[in-house]
């Protein structure tokens, strides 16, 4: 993690004088990653660019995918997130986080019961508050990346597979 709150230390440093709130926010992730474990990585780290590339976040996508590298998640999958609908690599479970990240994206959310029951019944209570949570989180990002003119800074480059544009057939 330290390469991680690194470069979002820059970020935020760069993008607010209070460095309190930088504190704040780098303390905020931190807990989170250390008290919640029930939702699986990959799921979160999906869920999390399937938002960032509904809002049109180019630096979470960047970003998201060279955490999936460096973590040590599935690359070839997080590398199709933004063409996942047509993607034929992701398993039925890991459609359904990303079609709930995308209905808890819109506005207003459009997220249904029978959505949130499916997901629920499928990994339980606890990664289902816990990966809600990312969703939330991850557009409160991508959202404040967007509306602040924060682009792609080019830290996938080191990744083996080329992330996917909207317009990019899959893999």
């Amino acid at each position: 993690m330290g390469l991680a709150y690194r470069i979002l230390g820059e970020r935020f440093n760069n993008l607010t004088p209070e460095s309190r709130l930088d504190t704040s926010l780098r303390s905020f992730h931190d807990l989170l990653a250390r008290v919640l474990s029930a939702c699986d990585e990959n799921l979160k780290s999906f869920a999390h660019m399937a938002v960032s590339a509904q809002v049109g976040c180019s630096w979470c996508l960047d970003f998201g995918y060279f955490h999936a590298h460096n973590e040590g998640l599935d690359e070839r999958k997080a590398s199709q997130v933004p063409v996942w609908r047509t993607s034929k690599v992701f398993t039925p479970l890991e459609r359904e986080v990303m079609g709930f990240a995308e209905a808890m994206t819109a506005t207003p959310p459009t997220v249904t019961d029978e959505q949130f029951a499916g997901l629920l019944q499928q990994i339980g209570e606890p990664a289902m508050v816990e990966l809600t949570t990312h969703i939330a989180l991850a557009n409160l990002y991508t959202r404040s990346n967007v509306a602040m003119g924060i682009e792609s800074q080019g830290f996938s480059a080191v990744c083996e597979f080329e992330l996917a544009g909207r317009d990019v057939a899959s893999r």
